[in-house]
């Protein structure tokens, strides 16, 4: 622990440095330290770490196939997309999505959750504005990813979500990375209410970006949705009920006692240890590489999840 501490310290010194000025590309060359991610998290403290919010949390309880159960964490975002997430929270407080089922599971796509049949009452109205970006409020913080992207004028991170923003910074939305969560919708731009929801499993389908509302992120527990059997119907969807994943519930962890909550920690993406392993990323260390790319991919930057260990 102390030597990968000491090999943080060196390495966030001579990063400071370089950031001020020089370009991503030219990092690899002047770096004479790499330590790997793993070393870099080793290091870190707990303030580089922060408790997912309660009040934001869902946990979705389902049947695998072979009968046993998974859970599937995800935090939502009201930041980027208020008013979805408070009827997302108003579906789950009634108990909507209990006994429902996972509907889809496209390969490279996405996994799908609802009711196939669309006879649930909903305690919700059928059309939502849709937040497919939102106003930047004054003095939101982000960090900025200075790779470039092809499909925004700006990206980085917030909350620890990957997120963009048009060329003058004044709308911002949450983009289609890995474990990203979205509202399934109809033709109609308003029509994605949050009685219907997604999660990417494949390639970040950034062409979805502003077309579809990202409403947060899994935080633990992706690989139940990422292994599912894939849906042999067109988009991936499951051709007979017993295909369906049945949901047992869905639960916001606010609503549940502190000692039923999971101790679920994500790294901070504003601060030192999270651009130090970006950075990693860019120029992998090791001997196994041989040559690094300098640079890297919004939905490429690792963001990583732990329990947190109780003491």
């Amino acid at each position: 622990m102390k030597r990968a501490q000491q090999a943080l310290a060196r390495y966030l010194t001579l990063a400071l440095a370089l950031w001020a000025g020089a370009a991503c590309s030219s990092f690899a060359k002047a770096e004479p330290l790499r330590p790997t991610g793993a070393e870099i998290l080793a290091a870190s403290l707990p303030s580089d770490w922060r408790l997912l919010d309660p009040e934001n949390t869902l946990y979705l309880d389902f049947n695998r196939p072979d009968g046993t159960q998974a859970r599937v964490v995800i935090e939502l975002s009201p930041t980027f997309a208020p008013n979805s997430v408070a009827n997302i929270k108003t579906l789950v407080r009634a108990g909507y999505f209990d006994g429902l089922f996972v509907m889809r599971a496209q390969d490279n796509y996405v996994v799908q959750w609802g009711d196939p049949k669309s006879e649930r009452t909903l305690p919700i109205a059928k059309t939502l504005t849709a937040e497919f970006s939102v106003p930047v409020p004054k003095g939101f913080k982000w960090t900025a990813l200075a790779d470039g992207d092809l499909y925004a004028a700006h990206v980085g991170h917030a909350a620890s979500m990957p997120m963009a923003l048009n060329k003058d910074k004044s709308q911002m939305w949450l983009t289609h990375c890995y474990g990203m969560v979205g509202i399934a919708r109809d033709a109609d731009a308003d029509s994605g209410i949050g009685h219907e929801l997604y999660a990417v499993i494949g390639h970040g389908p950034r062409h979805l970006d502003r077309n579809v509302v990202i409403v947060g992120r899994v935080m633990f527990g992706i690989e139940h949705f990422s292994t599912l059997a894939r849906g042999t119907e067109a988009l991936g969807f499951y051709a007979r009920p017993e295909q369906m994943p049945k949901i047992t519930a869905v639960k916001l962890a606010a609503d549940l006692p502190a000692a039923e909550r999971m101790a679920i920690e994500v790294l901070r993406s504003d601060g030192a240890v999270f651009k130090a392993l970006t950075q990693s990323r860019r120029n992998s260390p090791g001997p196994w590489t041989k040559n690094t790319a300098g640079r890297i991919e919004l939905c490429n930057v690792q963001i990583p999840t732990r329990l947190s260990v109780k003491k």
